[in-house]
Parts: structure tokens; sequence; C-alpha cells
């Protein structure tokens, strides 16, 4: 996993809400948008705030793990 501390650069990325995001208040959720090497997740409550960065097999890993649940 590559924590990052900040936004950075991320305005330019595309951002996406998971389809599966149905709360009342429709900025609930965890965005997630695609590096060439990174996969990032922010809180959409906090579009500028710090987000998380993980290498992409760990993401295909968690994916599939909670795919599974």
């Amino acid at each position: 996993m590559i924590r990052e501390t900040s936004a950075g650069d991320a305005s330019g990325l595309d951002w996406f809400k998971s389809s599966y995001s149905s709360s009342s208040e429709g900025d609930s959720c965890v965005e997630v948008a695609r590096t060439a090497d990174t996969i990032l997740v922010r809180d959409s409550k906090s579009v500028p705030g710090p987000h998380l960065g993980f290498e992409q097999i760990a993401w295909a890993a968690f994916v599939a793990h909670t795919a599974t649940c």
C-alpha cells in the first residue's frame, strides 16, 4: 500500500463512486481513481483532502476478497 498524505494534484483524475453506493446522503462514499500504476481512494466529503494510494496488485487482492464476503 502507498499512503498519500495530501491530495497533491489529483484534481485532473477521473474519480468515481461505487455503483453499490446508495446512501441517502449522496456524498457519503469513497471515490476511486486510477493512475498508470496506482489506485487512489478518497473520501467524497473531503475532495481536496488526503487520499490513499494502493499498488494495483494490492487493490486487486482487496477487491477479490471483498467480492467473496
